[in-house]
């Protein structure tokens, strides 16, 4: 065993299995592009105000999950522990605000949080984001809902169920806030959840121990008291979303664990994960501009999904798992001049779209042959000294075992024809 290992609670991705990463991701993304979402890269640090502001400082993620350090110049930056606060950020910095809106942008990469590692639940978490920013329409946020769900569909998920609710306006908020910690205070909570519901109150409605749970059956909830304005919103979200074809179930307890989120709340739950059932949510922000210093308070909407998570929810259903990138041509050489040639053709053959592998170092003929076979490749390419000095090559049928010899002038057209005709089924 090496000396060294990945920190504890920090997946590492690599072939076969990282052949699902790359798929889950670049399909989330995609599906995100063609609703005219463009990318962001976003810094893997920030000021640790940034988050603090926008994140909430009540928070679990804040208060407790952050990986936070000083630099060498004692700044205080903290690793991101989600992509929002950065996006809002970018786009007040970059005055993205100032132009067309919506500003729809998308993401992906790393984030960190610190936590206790188990299946599902990582330190180091890898998501796909989006977010629209500057427009408070219902559609635009059944669209960002659909986004997600067509991901998953293109994924071939299926076993999945989108939860969806509603946490009103900042108006909303004083007079349910009220009635809920009046029902809370007459219940028998233990020290953390009476600490946690006079910091948050709607945090208690999310806790899932069944004790818990039990004790608030009979809670007020938000969406029995939203404004008409909030309600009107949120029966147009359910309206489009109905016309889209996007299934979900109403759960008036979603809260999700942040401090910004107004209105259209949403999450996605993967049953067959167990008590790490979240694949994916994200809801409105109003308000979060003005938090992090904007001049005018614009609106927006995200999700963030997590591509770990997405994973193992295609394991738990069985979903075949991607094959891994493979060579359509394994170059064979014997001798140091031909391998000098054969370098050359693979390079002109990659330069034309196909993907060229070569048998290195000095194994002979049979075991290059068997690198060949297993490297999954539909043609070898097999040069000696002979064929070189005859100006050929063999080329050789991995399938059916078919060989012919192919002038070295026109090998790289002669294969490139012979691959297309494999990607075109002929």
């Amino acid at each position: 065993m090496s000396q060294f290992q990945a920190p504890r609670g920090i997946p590492d991705y690599y072939p076969p299995r990282s052949a699902d990463f790359v798929r889950v991701r670049t399909t989330l993304t995609e599906a995100a592009r063609l609703a005219g979402y463009g990318h962001i890269e976003l810094p893997v640090f920030e000021d640790t105000a940034l988050f603090a502001r926008g994140v909430g400082e009540s928070t679990d993620v804040v208060s407790k999950e952050m990986y936070t350090f000083a630099d060498r110049g004692d700044r205080s930056v903290t690793l991101r522990p989600e992509g929002t606060a950065g996006v809002m950020r970018a786009v007040l910095q970059h005055g993205l605000d100032r132009g067309q809106l919506p500003v729809k942008l998308c993401y992906s990469g790393p984030f960190f949080r610190y936590e206790k590692p188990q299946e599902g639940r990582y330190r180091q978490l890898q998501q796909v984001g989006v977010e629209a920013i500057g427009v408070d329409d219902p559609a635009l946020d059944a669209e960002v809902i659909a986004i997600a769900d067509e991901g998953y569909r293109r994924l071939g998920l299926s076993g999945y169920r989108l939860e969806l609710s509603s946490l009103g306006t900042a108006a909303d908020r004083p007079a349910y806030r009220a009635l809920l910690t009046d029902f809370l205070d007459g219940l028998p909570l233990d020290e953390a959840t009476r600490a946690r519901a006079q910091i948050n109150p709607l945090r208690v409605l999310d806790d899932k121990r069944p004790e818990v749970r039990e004790l608030t059956a009979d809670a007020p909830l938000l969406l029995d008291h939203l404004s008409d304005e909030s309600a009107q919103h949120f029966a147009a979200v359910r309206a489009h979303l109905d016309r889209l074809g996007v299934a979900y179930e109403i759960n008036p307890r979603l809260v999700r664990g942040l401090d910004y989120y107004t209105k259209t709340t949403f999450e996605f739950v993967h049953d067959g994960l167990g008590a790490q059932s979240g694949i994916g949510g994200g809801g409105r922000y109003d308000g979060l501009m003005a938090q992090l210093g904007g001049k005018q308070d614009l609106s927006g909407i995200g999700f963030g999904i997590g591509v770990d998570r997405t994973i193992l929810a295609l394991a738990a259903e069985g979903v075949a798992q991607t094959e891994p990138p493979r060579c359509r041509v394994y170059g064979v050489a014997m001798g140091d001049a031909a391998k000098a040639e054969l370098v050359v053709i693979a390079a002109k053959l990659r330069a034309v779209g196909i993907a060229v592998d070569l048998a290195y170092g000095d194994r002979g003929l049979k075991g290059a042959m068997k690198a060949a076979d297993r490297s999954g490749a539909d043609y070898a390419l097999v040069l000696g000294e002979r064929e070189l000095a005859e100006s050929r090559i063999e080329l050789k049928n991995l399938k059916t075992g078919g060989q012919e010899g192919v002038s070295l002038s026109n090998a790289v057209e002669e294969i490139r024809l012979l691959v297309a005709e494999i990607e075109q089924g002929i």
